[in-house]
């Protein structure tokens, strides 16, 4: 059975987060493991409370399942502090934990900060480069580069721009930029793959980011590369918005059986 371990925040309202992240797991067929980051207060409205939790307590987790159960493939979500990051980028470390997918969670989808100032330095300079890929959205990227995304040379600067923190890919998820289909960047140091595909109506994308990190993670779980894995991951995020249950009030949860 391939594994795979998420280290993110849980979400209350099981749209995102670790909460998503094992939906993931389970729809592809990949046994998933956790260890909790945080524990937000949130639902399809917003988010309403954070409590991080101690970094001896997050690495602890971490050691217990890959000391145990193994690990192919692990993705970051929610590091509330740098302390966090600095835990889990050790444990990475020393634990030779292999294809970490490192989604730089900064905001939830209904705009709520979900981690300190402090934390993008050290995201950049102790997770990335222990890192298989990263995951930015567009205002992520943003952050992560220290510069403005207008355009598709701006994005392609970015990117060059986050790659050279060390990690060994970069992916720039396109759902931000409203115009037209969704296009995904992809960047491996030396060229870059557009993956194109068609937008979804509808408002019901809680939990877009975290779904498609965990998706890659899995797919690598399962043998396949990067430039095979994106594609998958797109049909399988348009598939589980058109598939949304119509939950809540605000931006809601996708369904990620719909398959």
């Amino acid at each position: 059975m391939r594994t795979a371990l998420t280290i993110a925040g849980s979400d209350s309202g099981a749209g995102a987060g670790i909460q998503a992240d094992l939906k993931t797991f389970a729809a592809h067929g990949v046994y998933g493991t956790t260890a909790i980051t945080a524990v937000t207060a949130q639902n399809t409205r917003g988010v309403t409370a954070v409590h991080a939790l101690p970094p001896q307590l997050v690495r602890a987790q971490i050691e217990a399942v890959v000391t145990d159960i193994g690990v192919h493939a692990a993705k970051t979500g929610m590091l509330a502090t740098a302390a966090i990051v600095d835990a889990v980028a050790s444990a990475a470390r020393e634990l030779n934990i292999p294809f970490l997918i490192v989604d730089p969670v900064m905001r939830s989808t209904s705009g709520d900060l979900l981690s300190d100032d402090d934390v993008l330095e050290a995201m950049c300079v102790k997770m990335l480069p222990l890192a298989y890929a990263v995951t930015p959205n567009i205002p992520e990227a943003e952050r992560l580069a220290g510069m403005s995304i207008a355009g598709d040379d701006d994005r392609r600067e970015a990117a060059r721009i986050i790659h050279g923190f060390g990690v060994n890919a970069v992916i720039i998820t396109g759902g931000h930029d409203r115009s037209g289909p969704i296009r995904d960047l992809l960047y491996d140091g030396s060229a870059f793959t557009e993956f194109r595909v068609e937008r979804v109506a509808g408002e019901h994308t809680h939990g877009t980011g975290c779904t498609f990190a965990a998706a890659i993670a899995a797919h690598l779980a399962l043998g396949r590369s990067l430039t095979d894995a994106i594609p998958l991951v797109q049909q399988y995020i348009a598939g589980a918005i058109r598939g949304a249950p119509q939950l809540g009030g605000g931006l809601g949860p996708m369904d990620h059986f719909f398959r």
